[in-house]
């Protein structure tokens, strides 16, 4: 149970009504009604946000805008650099202007080189020029070139095409007045090389299909086909190749020969082992039938070449033993092998027939003499005549290479141009 308190009132007895303290009004404010919402105003501080969505005053310079000057800039930087690095700069650029001009020259003077002598020596096409030495502006003004290389392809020389001509000039005097006025030039020496190349000579003597190549320091070989009377015949020779005076190349054939088939040979000449000879393997098949050796007896031109007594012949014609033994010898072969056919074909023309020869060839080989063989295969050819009645060129020593036939040459006194 609670204990009873006792209420004890500490109030001061109320006396009526106290003043509160109240604010006083400002001054100038009496006898005017206060309204709460100007007294709300007056406690307002403001929106807090205020400072920061301020605009803020815009930024005005003294100077208008101007778009950046790196040329002054470029300016400063290059008049900040010593005396000494402005003047290596300088010999730079005026070296590099130099070399420039001099390269100029150089193409204009090869340019007009290689038309004169275009020109001169009635080329198809315009050489290559190359002047060497540097600088040339110096050469030019002095009227003298050091050393000149030029390089002439494809030069027409007889029946063939000399497919480069190389040669390097050593002290040249240019003629002519200022450093464009170029009229001329003499050569003081001369020194190159030509080039017969094997697979020029392939296509322009090729209309036989005669291929070349290089056997040993002098000797070509010429192997391929000949057609003669519509005949393709397997042809053979060798060339010696050799200088002919000064300015000449001369081939000397041997060893020529045209191959019908594995049936006969032909050799073009009137001496001895020329003309139309049997192969051993066509004199065996013959000998081997009965019939055509018996038919080969028959010929009395051919019984005396061979030298066989008449009693041999008849016991042949009446006994195969006693044939096989007479054909079947090797003096018989060697003496049939040895006989020329178009001697023995013009009064026989039907042995050609049965040896499987057509005789039509027989006209066509009779034509084909060994002089007109051996210029179908030549491959002699004469330098070109050179411009002028000064100086001279001389060929020198003549090789055979595998890609062709290389000949030296030297010159002196040439001159090109007025």
């Amino acid at each position: 149970m609670r204990t009873p308190h006792r209420i004890t009132n500490d109030r001061v007895p109320f006396d009526g009504w106290q003043e509160e303290s109240v604010p006083r009004e400002p001054a100038g404010t009496a006898g005017r009604s206060a309204s709460p919402y100007d007294e709300l105003a007056d406690l307002d501080d403001g929106n807090p946000l205020d400072d920061v969505l301020r605009e803020e005053p815009a930024y005005r310079d003294d100077e208008e805008w101007s778009p950046p000057d790196h040329r002054s800039r470029g300016r400063r930087r290059f008049g900040s650099l010593s005396l000494a690095v402005k003047g290596v700069v300088a010999v730079l650029v005026l070296t590099a202007f130099l070399a420039l001009a001099d390269r100029w020259a150089v193409l204009y003077a090869e340019h007009r080189a290689a038309q004169q002598l275009k020109k001169e020596l009635k080329l198809t096409a315009a050489p290559e020029v190359e002047i060497e030495g540097f600088p040339f502006l110096t050469q030019l003004a002095d009227r003298r070139v050091d050393r000149l290389k030029v390089t002439v392809p494809d030069v027409a020389a007889d029946r063939i095409t000399l497919a480069k001509v190389q040669a390097t000039a050593q002290d040249v005097r240019i003629q002519g007045k200022g450093l464009t006025g170029i009229s001329g030039a003499t050569v003081d020496r001369m020194q190159g090389e030509v080039l017969l190349s094997f697979a020029d000579m392939n296509r322009e003597l090729g209309a036989s299909q005669v291929t070349f190549t290089g056997h040993g320091d002098n000797r070509v070989l010429a192997r391929g086909t000949l057609p003669v009377a519509g005949h393709d015949l397997k042809v053979r020779a060798d060339a010696t190749i050799q200088r002919l005076g000064a300015s000449g190349i001369s081939t000397d054939i041997d060893n020529m020969s045209l191959a019908i088939g594995d049936l006969a040979t032909y050799r073009p000449g009137t001496g001895a082992g020329q003309g139309l000879h049997l192969t051993p393997k066509s004199v065996a098949r013959l000998t081997a039938e009965t019939d055509k050796a018996r038919r080969l007896l028959s010929i009395p031109a051919i019984v005396h070449r061979v030298g066989v007594p008449a009693s041999a012949v008849r016991q042949a014609e009446h006994s195969d033993d006693k044939l096989s033994e007479l054909t079947g010898s090797p003096r018989f072969v060697k003496k049939v092998m040895g006989m020329n056919l178009i001697d023995i074909a013009a009064d026989n023309p039907w042995l050609l027939q049965k040896l499987g020869i057509d005789p039509n060839l027989l006209d066509g080989l009779g034509k084909l003499t060994r002089p007109e063989l051996a210029d179908r295969l030549s491959l002699a050819f004469q330098l070109p005549k050179l411009p002028g009645d000064h100086g001279y060129v001389r060929l020198r020593d003549v090789k055979v290479e595998k890609d062709g036939i290389r000949v030296d040459l030297s010159g002196a006194g040439l001159s090109v141009g007025k």
